[in-house]
Formats: C-alpha cells, sequence, structure tokens
C-alpha cells in the first residue's frame, strides 16, 4: 500500500515546501532545536543514576566583604 512512499524526488519536493512555508532562517532553527532535543534526549537515557548515599555539591562563589 506504501511500497514506494518515500523516494528521493517525492523527499526533495517535501523539503522544498517546507522551505517555502516556513523559509530558510526558520527551517535552519527548527532543525538546530531538533537536534538539541535528539542530544538532550540521548544524554538523559545514557545518564547513571546518582546515588541516594552520595552528598550534593555545592558551590559558593560568594566572596566575604570586609
Amino acid at each position: 500500500m506504501f511500497e514506494g512512499l518515500l523516494q528521493p524526488m517525492h523527499l526533495i519536493v517535501i523539503l522544498f515546501i517546507a522551505l517555502l512555508v516556513f523559509g530558510p532562517s526558520k527551517l535552519s532553527e527548527l532543525g538546530k532545536g531538533m537536534g538539541q532535543g535528539i542530544k538532550n534526549f540521548k544524554d538523559a537515557v545514557n545518564e547513571k543514576p546518582a546515588s541516594a548515599d552520595a552528598a550534593p555539591v555545592v558551590k559558593n562563589d560568594s566572596t566575604p566583604t570586609a
């Protein structure tokens, strides 16, 4: 039923229509956002859970005033 649906010519037409609808700048922003979303998802999946016994690291950037 759907054989031959994603042929190269079909993909070129779809990309051309997307370019017309969104424009070049918006299309690059969409691609960048999708890439960052995929990267964040992969990082979250590969992240090892922190143990409950480990103390959280607190960073103190304040300087004493004299």
